[in-house]
């Protein structure tokens, strides 16, 4: 008998789905790990098992994070890397990152997770590119299990060091046939291709400058041959852009396109200087984006023309990207950055627009977009049938306080809220405000004592 949850009592129940439908006084009911039914006021279940009230809550599907290097978190606020463009950031940081442990993988990232889970994200997506002293990907996938989040693992890699033209020091990439046999062996291992499934597997070459065109080639073929999604860096900034057309002569689109790079389960981070080829092709081909305002902003990347690009068609989702250059991973504050930053955009003229993306459309972008974006279908909404992944946020605090006209856009407009609770597959990770599944306290101890040996070298 499948354990039964009912969420109810909503102050609205934002449901994200087809109709996009906002039920004040809703209810969600679960079933094991899925949503069997939704409703207003009118009809609520009679019982069930276990039951959440949610007055003074807005409740919505589980945020989804397109974009991360949870390592990262290991190395915010870096001295020395605060107020760099992307290749001087990635400089500093690359000699610091060698230092990785396995340890340091797992340990970043529970803290990575648990503050996405804290932020009302449900599922994520991580990239890991680096993998000194023994580290594996396996780490980052026990670490998930372990916190219970749903997890989208990128088998990154770096291939081409400084003495072949690329940015990374040769002392941190690998040799691009042991990556192909290690991305088979993590296929093999614990891709999941089931409708619901918990833990996927991603090929992520990580970036034009560090990878050879060879390995995005080969790692498209095996992506399709294993029918498992293919992600990686594209066109985050100018320099980028002129790397790619002085290096491959080809503009970052054009080379996505050569190499077997768009299609649905291919998504691309930032995509900040995306042409209109490029926007016409991945619309085309229902090619993602993960759309990472904060750290954009941070590395002083650019503004992405992600307006032009949902417009379009482009499967647009957002990512919170590495924690040392955001330096933060709460996804209901970048859904907040989405919404303003499309907003600066220059028009043509030098002003802005303040209809450019709204409150709704935003929180759009951190649910149904994301699902898109990692061409996924059982998650972003609640629906009958649909993984039972719902954030429950309060809104009757003090920071939104005067801002109940409408709830659902307090929750972008306001300060961000983190969850009150939050279910995960149909299990309660957070309750009250709690993280269940691991020790905040000690864990953020660890976790710093982990930075400083890091940094300290």
């Amino acid at each position: 008998m499948q354990h039964s949850l009912l969420i109810r009592n909503a102050l609205v129940l934002a449901t994200l789905d087809a109709q996009r439908r906002e039920i004040a006084g809703g209810w969600v009911m679960v079933r094991g790990n899925r949503v069997t039914a939704v409703g207003g006021p009118e009809s609520v279940p009679a019982e069930a098992e276990t039951v959440i009230d949610a007055s003074g809550c807005v409740v919505t599907p589980g945020l989804v994070n397109t974009h991360h290097h949870m390592y990262q978190t290991l190395t915010r606020a870096v001295p020395g890397a605060q107020d760099c463009e992307l290749f001087g950031w990635l400089k500093r940081l690359y000699p610091i990152w060698a230092g990785l442990t396995p340890e340091m993988i797992r340990v970043s990232t529970h803290t990575a997770m648990a503050e996405l889970i804290m932020s009302g994200c449900t599922t994520a997506s991580d990239h890991l590119y680096i993998y000194p002293n023994g580290c594996r990907l396996d780490d980052s996938i026990e670490a998930a299990a372990d916190i219970g989040m749903r997890f989208h693992a990128c088998r990154g890699s770096m291939s081409v060091g400084e003495s072949k033209g690329g940015l990374p020091p040769d002392r941190v990439v690998e040799d691009e046939a042991a990556i192909l046999r290690d991305s088979q062996r993590l296929i093999e291992t614990w891709h999941d291709p089931s409708d619901g499934a918990m833990l996927k597997i991603a090929l992520a070459p990580c970036s034009p400058f560090s990878v050879s065109q060879d390995l995005m080639r080969e790692s498209a073929r095996m992506a399709r041959s294993f029918r498992v999604g293919l992600h990686t860096h594209l066109a985050e900034t100018v320099g980028d852009v002129a790397y790619s057309r002085e290096r491959f002569g080809r503009t970052p689109a054009q080379y996505a396109e050569d190499l077997g790079w768009t299609g649905e389960g291919v998504w691309h981070a930032h995509c900040v200087c995306l042409d209109d080829h490029g926007i016409d092709l991945f619309a085309r081909t229902r090619t993602g984006v993960a759309h990472c305002p904060s750290s954009n902003m941070r590395l002083g990347s650019g503004i992405a023309p992600i307006r032009r690009m949902i417009d379009a068609g482009v499967p647009v989702g957002l990512g919170v990207d590495g924690s040392a250059s955001n330096d933060a991973g709460h996804l209901l504050l970048e859904a907040r950055m989405a919404m303003l930053l499309a907003r600066v955009r220059d028009t043509g003229d030098g002003s802005g627009n303040p209809a450019a993306l709204g409150a709704r459309h935003a929180l759009e972008l951190a649910t149904r977009g994301g699902a898109a974006a990692l061409g996924r279908q059982d998650i972003g909404h609640l629906a009958p049938g649909m993984c039972a992944d719902i954030a429950i946020f309060d809104v009757s605090t003090l920071t939104h306080a005067g801002a109940l006209h409408d709830p659902l856009a307090a929750l972008l407009f306001a300060a961000p809220a983190g969850v009150k609770h939050s279910i995960i597959n149909g299990r309660q990770v957070v309750c009250d405000g709690v993280l269940l599944t691991v020790d905040s306290h000690r864990l953020v101890e660890t976790h710093n004592r982990l930075a400083r040996e890091l940094v300290s070298g």
